[in-house]
């Protein structure tokens, strides 16, 4: 059982002893030191935020928790009820609110909830922002509102209305091309509300939807994180039916992961490798991932005439780095499709919509489309180190010995060489270097990490 509180949010398990995993008393009071941050900084006295949630088990529990505690404080609350993240996102300025509040622990188990907090653009708040509200909640400096200045307590059920039609409404979506398609679609949504938000897309856009695992209930049938070892049903079920596209989201709805016509998954790099070549193609422009994040995207950004960048791992350093850079579109390669068009934060419901454009406008297969871009392989492993060994010193040793190669060092160590890369980042709460490699064959990838391992050894 953990409580992990960062600066993105608190994340735990439900259950347990107080300050060890995520009770009650832990969500009131985390909940508690996000709105008094937020009454500090603001100079309005009638606050209002908005929140949602996952399916999860416990959602349901967590939200009275946060909505009680907001109102408590005198805030206004609108409750979307069962939402997904980029729900909630784009739902805070369509509704001129100060923040939000998003109820889910995304890909982890049903044990797990977390808060997730969003300024009034409805973005991730900052690092040092979420320092703050951190302090806030260790000194417990609160004051709550008298009987008379109670928040008001209001509900909205046209989240996803709103939020698929401002998707539909978009220039880049081509909503005839897709219903010209009358693709066949299966969804596998984990039994959460990306259950009842993605059917509603595809119908809009005249697919035939074959649901798989969409009540949402908080019942998860495989690990929800959508990764080759959960998904066998689906790859399965496209088969049996004869389906042309398969849709597959995490419990909140932020990470998109695809299956071709054959059962095979395209890969969750290649989510947004695919997005981006459609939209590029159409806007000259920057891409952005992070540093652990498929080659393949800069291949592709380059092969268009556009620029690739990298940032620090992390939503909020890909999002500061797009708007630095003024990208056409970003995202992770954990099937994180950001496009600023619509909101900075990763949005899978905007990711079926382009992708599928795209696959129209190409008039090929998902596999035929997989098949026009560069196969990488990526490898993750870590080496374990003595607690006083200093990482840091262990990287820069590293970094010299390599120095002839293209060096980055915003996040940890990545080296690119000709025909492959290794990311190395300390962990911040173990003494361990994850390492991270990518290159034509998983063989390769795998030799590489071992390599790597061998020469950190070497100098320790």
């Amino acid at each position: 059982m953990a409580l992990i509180k960062s600066i993105s949010g608190i994340r735990g398990t439900i259950g347990g002893k107080v300050d060890e995993n995520l009770t009650p008393l832990d969500v009131v009071k985390f909940t508690s030191a996000f709105g008094t941050w937020l009454q500090n900084n603001k100079n309005k006295k009638d606050l209002t935020l908005v929140v949602g949630r996952d399916a999860r088990i416990s959602g349901s529990m967590v939200n009275s928790l946060v909505t009680a505690t907001l109102q408590g404080l005198g805030i206004n609350v609108i409750d979307l009820g069962l939402s997904t993240t980029p729900t909630v996102e784009v739902m805070v300025p369509e509704l001129n609110a100060d923040g939000g509040i998003i109820l889910t622990a995304s890909h982890n188990p049903k044990q797990w909830n977390a808060l997730k907090l969003l300024n009034e653009q409805g973005e991730f708040i900052t690092g040092e922002n979420g320092t703050e509200v951190l302090a806030l909640a260790e000194s417990q400096d609160f004051d709550y509102a008298e009987v008379d200045d109670l928040g008001k307590y209001d509900t909205r059920d046209d989240g996803f209305d709103i939020h698929i039609q401002k998707i539909l409404d978009l220039p880049m979506v081509d909503v005839e091309a897709i219903k010209a398609k009358k693709y066949k679609v299966v969804v596998d949504a984990v039994n959460s509300t990306g259950g009842i938000a993605i059917p509603q897309l595809l119908e809009e856009l005249g697919c035939e939807v074959v649901k798989l695992y969409c009540e949402p209930n908080g019942h998860f049938p495989h690990n929800p994180e959508p990764l080759k070892e959960h998904l066998g049903d689906i790859c399965e079920l496209m088969k049996t039916e004869k389906a042309d596209v398969g849709i597959v989201v995490d419990p909140d709805v932020d990470r998109l992961a695809l299956v071709d016509q054959n059962g095979e998954l395209f890969g969750e790099e290649y989510t947004l490798v695919a997005v981006a070549d459609y939209l590029l193609k159409n806007k000259k422009g920057a891409a952005i991932s992070n540093l652990s994040s498929s080659r393949a995207l800069r291949d592709v950004a380059r092969n268009l005439d556009s620029e690739y960048f990298a940032s620090a791992v992390g939503e909020v350093n890909v999002v500061t780095l797009m708007k630095e850079k003024n990208a056409v579109i970003g995202g992770e390669g954990n099937g994180g499709i950001i496009y600023p068009e619509l909101h900075y934060g990763r949005d899978s419901l905007v990711g079926v919509a382009l992708f599928l454009t795209h696959l129209a406008k190409e008039n090929k297969t998902v596999s035929e489309l997989r098949a026009t871009y560069p196969s990488y392989f990526m490898g993750k492993k870590k080496i374990e180190l003595t607690p006083d060994i200093n990482v840091d010193s262990l990287l820069t040793k590293m970094e010299k010995e390599y120095q002839n190669e293209e060096i980055s060092t915003v996040d940890g160590l990545k080296i690119d060489f000709e025909n492959n890369w290794v990311h190395l980042r300390k962990s911040n709460t173990e003494p361990i270097i994850r390492i991270y490699t990518e290159a034509f064959s998983q063989e390769e990838a795998d030799q590489l990490g071992e390599q790597m391992i061998e020469k950190i050894r070497s100098l320790i």
